[in-house]
């Protein structure tokens, strides 16, 4: 079932691994939507950081996704492929995918796309999916975060930590939070944290642990990595869990896992690309339950730096790689 459509899509394709400036606008076929899946018209996509490891070169798509960048999407359903249930063209969108969000048209699984939130818009709906799902598996699901625990989230200003203080103060955790500048700590206080912390002129263990009178943080949501693992281990509580979700400061460190053990710590992370349709559907339906009732009821909302048109992705992702915005980075389409 599908809406007319034309032969051929614009997107922005990767020529070549490097700089910003690999980013350009091609003509691509119109994809078919395959069983389950849905092929939306884009009138919105989100800038993530995983774009940008892809386009220099190391965060390639896994196997069968799309070789154009883009994880998350916004738009109208205008093509419906084989088995999909629930979902009507003209239907609005948003959707989590593998690839292929900077585009005019993105095929996505059926299971992995939501409804927009009442009161939501193109720009704060494609601003949902990788941040949502992500914060909710990793904070709540993997993190067990539960009312009146103690939350650090590290990175507080970005997508990822403007999402997971607002959801986990909504829920009830005391949330604080880690930044590079003054301006962004009081933007993370805005939004729920009880304190934020600039990590370029205090030292977050320390503080965390005045905060706490001594007791640490139930939960780290942490995206650094490298040296930050032993600190985060001594900002951690008894029976503290620590969730490694990136690693801006390198994969590989040494540890003296006598204080996890002591402590009786634990360390999780996933990531959520490469995983199975599935297990992204199940990660869809628990926001739907637990996160869209929050953001229709006003108590959550995506942050928004600024928007870019489609063929202004590159300076997009100078935009994020600058480090100076406060949410998400979305294209408009």
């Amino acid at each position: 079932m599908s809406a007319d459509l034309p032969d051929q899509m614009t997107a922005i394709a990767i020529t070549t691994p490097g700089g910003a400036e690999v980013l350009q606008p091609v003509e691509r076929s119109m994809p078919a939507p395959g069983h389950g899946e849905l092929l939306i018209a884009c009138a919105a996509a989100g800038i993530n950081r995983p774009d940008v490891l892809q386009r220099q070169g190391g965060y390639p798509p896994p196997p069968g996704a799309s070789d154009i960048p883009g994880l998350e999407i916004a738009g109208e359903v205008v093509a419906i492929g084989p088995g999909v249930v629930g979902w009507h063209i003209g239907d609005r969108a948003c959707a989590l995918v593998a690839g292929g969000g900077y585009a005019t048209h993105c095929l996505a699984p059926a299971m992995q796309a939501l409804p927009w939130p009442v009161g939501a818009t193109a720009v704060t709906a494609a601003a949902l999916p990788e941040t949502v799902f992500t914060v909710w598996h990793n904070v709540f699901e993997r993190g067990r975060l539960g009312a009146g625990e103690r939350l650090l989230v590290h990175g507080g200003s970005s997508g990822i930590g403007t999402t997971a203080i607002q959801l986990a103060a909504a829920l009830g955790a005391r949330v604080f939070a880690t930044a590079g500048s003054d301006a962004k700590c009081r933007a993370c206080e805005r939004l729920g944290a009880e304190r934020a912390i600039n990590y370029r002129s205090e030292d977050f263990v320390a503080v965390v642990k005045e905060l706490t009178a001594g007791a640490g943080a139930d939960l780290i949501l942490d995206m650094v990595g490298g040296e930050y693992l032993a600190r985060n281990l001594e900002a951690l509580a008894l029976e503290g869990r620590l969730v490694q979700i990136a690693f801006l400061k390198g994969p590989k460190v040494e540890v003296n896992l006598m204080r996890l053990m002591l402590k009786r710590q634990t360390i999780t992370g996933s990531t959520l690309r490469a995983r199975s349709i599935a297990d992204k559907g199940a990660i869809a339906a628990a926001v739907r339950r637990h996160v869209w009732p929050l953001l229709e009821a006003g108590r959550v909302a995506p942050v928004i730096d600024s928007t870019f048109e489609l063929r202004e992705a590159a300076a997009a992702h100078i935009r994020m790689e600058g480090g100076e915005h406060i949410g998400k980075i979305v294209l408009t389409i």
